[in-house]
Order: C-alpha cells, then structure tokens, then sequence
C-alpha cells in the first residue's frame, strides 16, 4: 500500500513540475529585490530514462536564450522519499532553449550528461504539497566568488506554484557566500506540459 502511493505521489509530482514558472508578481512587486524570472522543466520522451525525466531552464525575462541554469533531472521512486537525481550538461549552451523548442529538446542524449553526485533532491509529500531539500551530507559543492560552498537548496511545489531558495555556504565557516538574501522566489506555473509525460 505504502508504494502504490508514493507512485501515485510519483506522478503526481511530475505532473505539477511539467511546466513553465514565472516569478512576475513577486518581480513587479519588488523590482529592486527580484528579477523576473522563468523556470521550465520540460518532460523528456520515455525512452531517455526508461522512466521520468526532465530537462530545465532557468532563464531571465530579458534573455530567454541565454539561461543560467540548465539541467536534466530523472525521478526515482525510492518508496518512501522521491528522489530527484540532477545531472549537468556538457557543453550545455548548444541545448539553450530546449525547454520551449522540441527540435532542440531531441539533440539531448545520455551521452552528454554529468551526473552531479550528492547533489539529488529528496522530496516528501505534505498535504497538498511537496517539499524537497539537497540530499543531507552537505556535500553538493560549488566552486563561486573564489570559495568552495555547498549547496542548500529547499523547495516547495503545489499544482500551480513551485517555491525555492537556493543558498551557497562557505564549507569551513558555514556562512551564506552566494544565493537570495531576501527569502525564496515564487513562481506561478503559466504552462503545464502535463500532457507530454508518459506514466506508467
């Protein structure tokens, strides 16, 4: 009983992150804190995982051809948690604008992909919501402003919103060298590409 519903949680995760997010509001609200700013996660044919997977962009609203961020994501049910394994791309700006051109979104093959170990995202079901956080170690590692950091990153995801704070932290003195200062950005989903995963 306890798998049926966490795959039922599977999918229903990957329905509601199968989209385009945008921070608007949050950015014409407060303009000098916040860009305007788009996620997509772009569901991946079937094949490519033998499973679910995505492909993401992050992307300023001025520069939709110039994410980031990009990424590849597979979603393991690992039966009590679903576990969200991120890859990074090689030579990842020949892929800009997958996420809203399929043409593009094809030239994608495992071939290309770096697993970032340590770096998965473990998400757990809580009403109407998940919520996700950097797999625990804090040992997903990021080379910014001259220092190693690690990487804490924690999300929230309903059917139309998605939430996150991403934040770099010094490995010797534990404090905040890169990431938002002024709370976590709030997307709203304005597409869903919902139709295009393939549940089984």
């Amino acid at each position: 009983m306890v798998i049926s519903e966490n795959t039922d949680n599977l999918k229903t995760l990957a329905q509601w992150i199968a989209g385009g997010f945008s921070n608007y509001k949050q950015a014409q609200a407060n303009p000098s804190l916040y860009a305007h700013i788009h996620i997509f996660f772009r569901p991946l044919p079937f094949e490519f995982f033998s499973g679910i997977g995505f492909y993401s962009e992050q992307v300023y609203d001025y520069d939709l051809w110039s994410p980031y961020r990009q990424g590849v994501h597979r979603l393991v049910d690992t039966g009590d948690h679903i576990y969200i394994e991120n890859y990074a791309l090689k030579d990842s700006i020949l892929y800009a604008g997958a996420a809203r051109e399929l043409s593009i979104l094809r030239t994608i093959t495992p071939a290309i992909l770096e697993r970032r170990h340590h770096c998965s995202m473990v998400f757990k079901r809580d009403g109407e919501r998940f919520l996700g956080s950097v797999e625990p170690g804090n040992c997903c590692l990021i080379q910014r402003h001259g220092c190693q950091t690690y990487l804490v990153s924690e999300v929230e995801v309903t059917e139309s919103t998605w939430n996150s704070l991403d934040r770099g932290m010094d490995v010797n003195t534990h404090e905040q060298v890169w990431g938002s200062e002024y709370g976590s950005l709030q997307f709203e989903k304005s597409q869903s590409f919902a139709s295009e995963l393939v549940l089984v």
